[in-house]
């Protein structure tokens, strides 16, 4: 089973998408195999976060925004703004899939695990996220 979703961000930072993936999941019927997830962009990123206290969330933007600054005079791809190249670079060194287990039809994350949608670009945006799940 393969399902796109549609994530509409508020612009940079973690957006948990855990729950609709789960869905997906469940629909799919699958009770042992696999759910990758998939996103379709290059200023955007997956990850598998805590999602109990948000401190954990603000930590990691927060370094990754001390790690790959806005407006190094190195970059020379900046044709969509001083946030464009550091999006790409932060997409890069980050994930654009995951691979998750199922097990007894439900994804296998631990207690505190979510899954984000991590927005590098300042701006909103309508991000495409390809979910397939399969045994």
């Amino acid at each position: 089973m393969v399902v796109e979703l549609t994530v509409r961000t508020r612009g940079k930072g973690l957006h948990e998408i855990t729950e609709r993936v789960e869905s997906v999941v469940r629909s799919s019927g699958c009770d042992v195999g696999l759910c990758t997830v998939f996103i379709r962009h290059t200023s955007a990123s997956l990850t598998i976060q805590e999602n109990a206290d948000p401190s954990a969330r603000h930590d990691l933007e927060q370094w990754i925004e001390r790690f790959v600054p806005e407006g190094d005079p190195a970059f020379t791809h900046t044709a969509e703004g001083p946030d464009d190249m550091p999006s790409h670079i932060r997409s890069a060194l980050t994930a654009v899939s995951l691979s998750i287990p199922v097990m007894g039809g439900r994804l296998a994350l631990g207690t505190w695990q979510g899954i984000y949608v991590w927005e590098h670009r300042r701006s909103a945006h309508t991000r495409r996220v390809v979910v397939h799940v399969g045994w």
